[in-house]
């Protein structure tokens, strides 16, 4: 019995011992750790930790976060197991957290931290805005896909995008933000962002507080991009833009201070809505005293006495305080380089510097210590080229005016970069020149003139009906041709290019009746080693009724015009290195036949011609968009005087073949163009021309050829071939401009003597780019016509106005479209100057005479 009992004892014992060795199988299935008895919280040692339920969240980083380290202890359940959810899900990144228990082994205890990640974006949807906009916005929002969709993904996406409109005067600009599943991406979403920009924002009012030595409207006029909406604020923006806005505040008070106010500050400004559209803008301001500049003292100047420096500067003791005006007479600014800075660095003092020290101010007077720093004089070592890989090193280097060896000179860097803007392969407004390794031991610099090219070849391809026909154009222009690398066909990029040369191919047809052939071939550099400018042209033009009327009917007409040129020239170094004097000789063979619109109708003439033409050109930015400069052409074209030699006697009436078998003539022609920079990017250009064809011999009549014909847009019709200078002449039709009692038409106009015209256009660029150009124009304008010196009248023009645009592309050249009225009625052609839209095509660039 005894034994019995023990042994019944003993299973219960052993029993109880394994129960305490082994786990409960209930406690091998994963539970949640709040699952554990409250009222018996037990501590254990952490076995182990896994994390389940990432996509793309990285383990370790979490496991950081929730702090649970392998080998702690830790209180189930108790407060650490929340804390644990706690800081998981102060990261924002998780739609649930649960930490399960996997298994506990006597007093350890392995945890898993199960996570379900919030949605991920997959792509917006905008609506509501034009396709632009939302490329636009695209763009500011491509590093949101692909990450969570929560709040603050959502509220930054609103932001940007208000902020987008905003700056452009949208102030009123919603955003509703839509969520729905992405169908092909799993735990992705689709925002769908309905955006409504709303009208632009008005400026209703300006007004100041603090300002008593500041008119109201003075303050105003400073705020030159935060204008009210009213009918006399032409220029500025009336539109409220938040970013133009901040650039006018800042400003508004250098401008203050540029009048003496050196304290002047901004206290505190207000934007309030006025009404839906408009916006009220209140600014306080505090301006102070007024100050004076006082006495001015010079320090560390070695190479110029103080009497040259004041010279310089041109500010005195009394005048108004200005920094504004200081800096620019020490350091530049402007564009005439008459600072002191210009003065050192055009004399090779590349390192020079000033510093103002305001040494005292008493009252409202500020004395000045202007220590200079002159250093050494440099002298150029080496001067390279950077970033053409098409046109050839020589090309540009020939044209700068900084040579190796010279002393460093910032006038002549300005204008070899002018230079190189002016030579049409390159970005002018990336031409970047950089002084590089400036060794002060030896006082040498290396040049390095970094460009960016740009396309210069063009095409002209167009079709025109006129005169009862369809005419069709083709024009190759190659502006950096290579002729020594004809025959190298590896040097075709598709043409043998990088030399600078010009190759101009161009034709014109209307099938028998009418075609134009032209060939242009200039190197600006002859030889290689001088500027010496040569051209050669060639063409042949033929216009004919033949294929329509006999010979014998009245309405037959024949024309054929053969000619050659060549062109030398050479740049002038005085006056000054702008200047270029060039020498053409002409033959040109006339061939008519009952063919009208010259004062020779029938035979054949030669017109053998000499022309000298000196020009000056100082043109500052683009070649398409001068801003500055000026562009002057003096021209002396004559033919030798045939009737001293010719054995002909003008007193008999000489027969039209005698009089224009061989044409004589001498002609003088006058253009000039000058461009001045306005208020803004507003460029006036003011243009005066004048031209006179006269005669050696007063019992020969004039010149049947080279005559001037006025009217229209400027270009050269097919109907009015070779042999004439056509000038436009806006809001009248072309070649309607004829002399006071002549009853010519536009077709049976010769051209007159005598011609001269006066141009005045506002300009305002809406692109500059290496890509394309295009600006915008009002004209004034007006000209005349006689064949008389007795009739001539300066005052006595033909006036017209109106407005155009101008677009330059690369490839096609100058394209334009004007429309212009004109004011004066032409006797016999009734709708001559009732408004008139011209356009032209593939004309000079805007530096040109057209």
């Amino acid at each position: 019995m005894n034994k019995f009992l023990f042994a019944i004892l003993f299973s219960v014992i052993s029993a109880g011992a394994i129960a305490q060795v082994r786990p409960n199988p209930a406690m091998l299935t994963r539970k949640s750790a709040d699952t554990l008895s409250y009222l018996n919280p037990k501590e254990y040692i952490i076995g182990g930790i896994t994390i389940t339920g990432t996509q793309h969240l990285d383990k370790d980083v979490l496991l950081q976060i929730s702090k649970l380290v392998k080998g702690d202890k830790i209180t189930l359940p108790g407060e650490a197991n929340a804390a644990v959810i706690k800081n998981l899900y102060k990261e924002n990144l998780f739609d649930d957290i649960q930490l399960n228990i996997t298994k506990i082994n006597l007093d350890t205890v392995y945890l898993e931290i199960a996570i379900k990640e919030l949605p991920r974006l997959s792509r917006l949807h905008i609506t509501g805005i034009r396709k632009g906009e939302i490329e636009d916005i695209n763009k500011k929002l491509a590093d949101k896909t692909g990450k969570i969709v929560n709040a603050n993904l959502l509220n930054t996406t609103t932001s940007i995008i208000k902020k987008h409109f905003n700056e452009k005067g949208f102030l009123n600009t919603t955003v509703n933000i839509r969520q729905r599943p992405d169908p092909g991406d799993a735990n992705s979403l689709i925002l769908d962002v309905a955006v409504n920009k709303g009208r632009k924002v008005m400026i209703n009012s300006v007004t100041f507080e603090g300002n008593k030595a500041f008119s109201q409207s003075s303050l105003k006029g400073f705020l030159s991009k935060t204008r009210t909406r009213k009918f006399y604020n032409i220029f500025g923006s009336k539109k409220f833009k938040d970013d133009k806005y901040i650039e006018d505040k800042q400003n508004l008070i250098e401008k203050m201070q540029a009048k003496g106010y050196r304290d002047a500050s901004l206290i505190s400004d207000t934007v309030t809505k006025h009404d839906f559209e408009t916006v009220d803008v209140k600014i306080k301001v505090y301006e102070g005293p007024k100050y004076y500049f006082g006495s001015i003292k010079w320090s560390g100047n070695a190479k110029y006495n103080n009497d040259i420096l004041n010279r310089v500067l041109r500010i005195s003791k009394g005048d108004v305080f200005s920094e504004e005006t200081l800096n620019k007479r020490l350091s530049g600014g402007g564009q005439n380089s008459d600072d002191v800075s210009s003065l050192y660095l055009n004399d090779g003092y590349l390192t020079y510097n000033a510093d103002p020290v305001q040494t005292r101010i008493h009252n409202d007077t500020v004395d000045l210590d202007i220590r200079i720093f002159e250093g050494p004089q440099y002298t150029i070592n080496r001067v390279t080229v950077k970033g053409n890989d098409v046109t050839n090193d020589k090309v540009v280097l020939r044209e700068l005016q900084t040579l190796p060896g010279q002393k460093f000179n910032k006038a002549l860097l300005v204008e070899s970069t002018r230079i190189i803007g002016q030579l049409g392969n390159f970005d002018d407004q990336k031409t970047d020149p950089k002084p590089v390794n400036i060794n002060s031991q030896d006082g040498t610099v290396d040049l390095i003139y970094n460009v960016v090219e740009k396309p210069s070849d063009q095409v002209e391809l167009s079709g025109g009906y006129g005169g009862g026909q369809l005419v069709g154009t083709l024009g190759l222009t190659f502006n950096n041709f290579s002729i020594k690398n004809i025959f190298h066909l590896k040097d075709y990029k598709p043409l043998p290019k990088g030399d600078g040369e010009k190759l101009s191919l161009r034709g014109q047809s209307s099938g028998h009746s009418y075609q134009n052939y032209s060939f242009t071939f200039s190197e600006p550099w002859l030889g290689g080693k001088k500027p010496i400018y040569f051209a050669f042209s060639a063409y042949t033009q033929l216009s004919s009724t033949g294929d329509y009327y006999a010979k014998t009917d009245p309405n037959y007409n024949y024309l054929r015009i053969n000619g050659v040129g060549v062109t030398l020239g050479k740049h002038l170094k005085w006056p000054d290195n702008h200047f270029q004097l060039n020498y053409s000789l002409n033959f040109d063979h006339y061939n008519l036949d009952n063919y009208p619109g010259y004062l020779f109708s029938n035979g054949t003439s030669y017109n053998i011609k000499l022309t000298q033409e000196l020009t000056r050109n100082s043109l500052d930015g683009s070649p398409v968009f001068p801003t500055g400069g000026s562009n002057i052409k003096f021209t002396l074209q004559g033919t030798p005087p045939y009737s001293l030699f010719n054995n002909i006697n003008y007193k008999l009436p000489p027969t039209q073949e005698q009089l224009y078998h061989f044409v004589e003539y001498y002609k003088v022609k006058f253009d000039a163009q000058w461009f001045t920079h306005l208020a803004g990017k507003f460029v006036l250009m003011t243009q005066v021309r004048f031209g006179f064809l006269g005669e050696y011999n007063s019992e020969v009549p004039g010149s049947p050829f080279e005559r001037f014909k006025l009217g229209g847009d400027g270009m050269q019709s097919y109907q009015f071939l070779q042999g004439s200078d056509i000038i436009g002449l806006r809001g009248y039709q072309n070649f309607s401009i004829v002399p006071v009692g002549t009853n010519y038409n536009t077709t049976t106009n010769p051209g007159s003597a005598i011609y001269n015209k006066y141009t005045i256009e506002l300009r305002h660029p809406v692109i500059t780019s290496a890509s394309a150009t295009i600006f915008m124009l009002a004209f004034a304008e007006g000209g005349n016509v006689w064949n008389q010196f007795s009739q001539f009248n300066p005052y006595n023009v033909r006036r017209s106005a109106g407005v155009g645009a101008r677009v330059f592309l690369p490839i096609f050249g100058l394209l334009g479209l004007d429309y212009g009225y004109g004011f004066d009625a032409i006797p016999g052609i009734p709708s001559a100057n009732k408004g008139q839209f011209s356009f032209s095509i593939s004309q000079s660039l805007s530096g040109g005479f057209n």
